[in-house]
């Protein structure tokens, strides 16, 4: 794929995010450091970084397309449903109950992908349990 300036900028802005954006987002943000990067040039990069496997696409159920680079290392995540917020977490023993799951249903497993739509707890439980 051929790096435009254009392509740069999106990459950076995606590499330097440390959320989840959606492509709207990512045009503010893009745009705000060359303002000739138009909306429909981000909807064709991502895709094309989609494609190249350099992000990820989730929907996590807001309507919205949102990406993050192909992580190092495996991460779940878990969606405030009321503020959209999304929080990157790894669990060993989710991880290996998965894995056993598999195995009992005659599979290995390859590969997944766990969200977890949640609310905050009301009245000081938060952080009893934490993943």
């Amino acid at each position: 794929m051929r790096m435009t300036d254009q392509r740069r900028v999106i990459a950076g802005v995606i590499e330097d995010s440390n959320d989840h954006p959606d492509v709207e987002e990512l045009y503010r943000r893009a745009s705000a450091i060359d303002a000739r990067i138009s909306l429909s040039t981000v909807y064709r990069t991502v895709n094309l970084f989609e494609e190249a496997g350099l992000v990820t696409k989730h929907d996590f159920k807001d309507g919205r397309a949102r990406f993050e680079l192909i992580p190092d290392e495996h991460h779940d995540h878990l969606i405030d449903i009321r503020s959209g917020k999304v929080i990157e977490f790894r669990n060993e023993e989710i991880e290996a109950i998965q894995d056993v799951i598999a195995r009992k249903l005659g599979y290995r497993l390859v590969d997944h992908r766990l969200e977890l739509y949640a609310v905050p707890i009301e009245g000081g439980e938060k952080g009893k349990d934490k993943p």
